[in-house]
């Protein structure tokens, strides 16, 4: 079945003079415009594409990727507006995503950035936008658990820290005594379930638990040392601080990395600092 805002693998069914139409296993077609082909095309060829409406309404294929498809949540820029609402950059050529005025919050000014969700549309079958995330984005049940690694959009900021979109589907918080990098509204990142309350409410930690934790921030250690000609100058005596604006993690989880490379061999103490062993185990 062809659907809006999805991408598919279709096969090449014909050629014309406007395009590729390409087909799913029902046979159904759709126009892949000679934008988008080549003169090795033939029948029988496999397309990874998206489907979206024209501005005719009719489903049309592109080989771009778009910066939202149906189902997930982003952080788009209004580029125009119209009587009827606003329109967000796609990253589609000559086709932008279409925001109602009552999918609207507050209203929106061209030139800004706004968290939405792109959904299809059940009346028109077109891919619209929404600032009202309220029934795709909520915790009523959970479906992500302890430890888990997820995917994250940051929504907004507080004085506590940042509301995330957990997978597209519910709602986390990161908070702020538990940040050792720069965060910001708009940022995609992946993430770890730390602990999910009895009233489903998601806590997200950017670093993993346990022995998993200090294996991945020892690697991240050791290519910081890489990045800055083998040497940084922290030891066991360092600041949080400093260690969090060097390494960008808890001065906990550096003390415990650092104690893993030094068994391993790869660094070594020198001149009020660490330094990579080149001779060592790295």
């Amino acid at each position: 079945m062809l659907k809006a805002g999805h991408t598919q693998t279709l096969t090449v069914n014909r050629l014309s003079e406007y395009g590729l139409y390409l087909a799913d296993e029902e046979q159904n077609e759709v126009l892949l415009p000679n934008r988008y082909t080549s003169l090795a095309d033939k029948v029988g060829d496999s397309k990874e594409v998206f489907l979206y409406h024209d501005s005719e309404n009719r489903l049309v294929a592109t080989t771009e990727t778009p910066l939202l498809r149906a189902g997930e949540a982003g952080y788009l820029q209004v580029v125009d507006k119209s009587p009827h609402g606003a329109f967000l950059e796609w990253g589609l050529h000559g086709k932008d995503l279409f925001l109602p005025n009552r999918n609207q919050q507050g209203g929106v000014l061209v030139g800004h950035r706004y968290i939405v969700y792109l959904y299809e549309d059940s009346v028109t079958g077109r891919c619209v936008a929404t600032m009202k995330l309220k029934s795709f984005v909520n915790n009523e049940s959970v479906s992500v658990r302890p430890r888990e690694e997820v995917d994250l959009l940051v929504a907004s900021e507080s004085p506590i820290g940042f509301r995330v979109i957990v997978n597209n589907r519910h709602w986390g918080m990161i908070y702020r005594n538990q940040i050792f990098r720069t965060v910001a509204v708009g940022d995609r990142m992946k993430g770890f379930v730390q602990r999910i309350t009895d009233d489903n409410r998601i806590d997200i930690s950017l670093q993993q638990a346990g022995f998993a934790q200090v294996k991945d921030s020892a690697e991240t250690l050791l290519q910081r040392l890489r990045d800055n000609a083998g040497f940084l100058p922290l030891n066991d005596d360092s600041a949080p601080e400093e260690v969090a604006r060097l390494t960008q993690m808890s001065k906990k989880s550096f003390k415990r990395s650092l104690g893993m490379l030094l068994k391993r061999g790869a660094v070594r103490f020198e001149n009020n600092g660490i330094k990579l062993d080149t001779h060592g185990n790295d």
